[in-house]
């Protein structure tokens, strides 16, 4: 008995703070993610510098949204329509051993935003519960800017290269502010794995991808409505 009423403080003193940290983190910025602890930990030189979303180039904002989650604005943190058709898609290729097309993921911005801000990198249940937890949180804590804001400066561009202020630094010599829609598009094209596909030299794939990105902007909505 003993042992289940120390399990339930346990329990009740985590769900606690991590929704104290996550309602806190609406006002205030974070000082580093779950995966630049790591990296730090690992000994990986990060550089990330915080930028409001105010002065991140509207251009970067189309191509996160056009990219990765077209829907952002509409659900509340799982699109269900794209994990449909990402699981539809993805069963379709199992069918061909030796087909080259890729595994489709439907994971939204702010499923994105809670792995990197408060998850680990592997893949496991456990870690998807948590990830659908804290998007929960986060849904309900915080505004879509704020969820975009927070994404912007803490998702991976490179090895240790953390936000897209860093990111256009580093690989354009220029503020986040001045970037245009092609560079956007190239940063925003090797985020589905940053330690593979590189900005410095981007493969046929990532400037095919690029390009679709753009083309998803200019036939877009426009800017998001915040």
């Amino acid at each position: 008995m003993k042992f289940f009423k120390v399990l339930k403080h346990l329990l009740l003193g985590s769900l606690l703070t991590s929704i104290t940290a996550v309602l806190a983190f609406r006002w205030i910025d974070p000082p580093a993610s779950a995966f630049m602890v790591k990296d730090l930990v690992e000994d990986v030189n990060v550089k990330q510098q915080w930028v409001s979303i105010e002065r991140i180039s509207p251009s970067m904002v189309q191509a996160i949204i056009a990219s990765e989650d077209q829907n952002f604005e509409q659900h509340y943190g799982f699109d269900v329509e794209a994990i449909e058709k990402a699981l539809q898609h993805n069963e379709r290729i199992t069918n061909f051993k030796k087909s080259s097309r890729r595994i489709r993921g439907a994971s939204t911005l702010t499923q994105q935003t809670a792995k990197n801000m408060f998850l680990w990198r592997s893949r496991s249940w456990v870690r998807k519960g948590l990830e659908v937890y804290f998007t929960v949180l986060m849904e309900v804590l915080w505004p879509k800017k704020r969820i975009a804001e927070v994404y912007l400066n803490t998702a991976e561009f490179g090895k240790g290269i953390y936000g897209v202020e860093s990111a256009a630094k580093r690989y354009f010599g220029k503020r986040a502010s001045e970037l245009t829609l092609n560079e956007s598009a190239l940063l925003t094209a090797v985020l589905p794995n940053p330690k593979r596909f590189k900005v410095d030299s981007p493969s046929p794939y990532v400037l095919q991808r690029r390009d679709w990105i753009v083309n998803q902007v200019l036939m877009g909505p426009g800017r998001p409505k915040w």
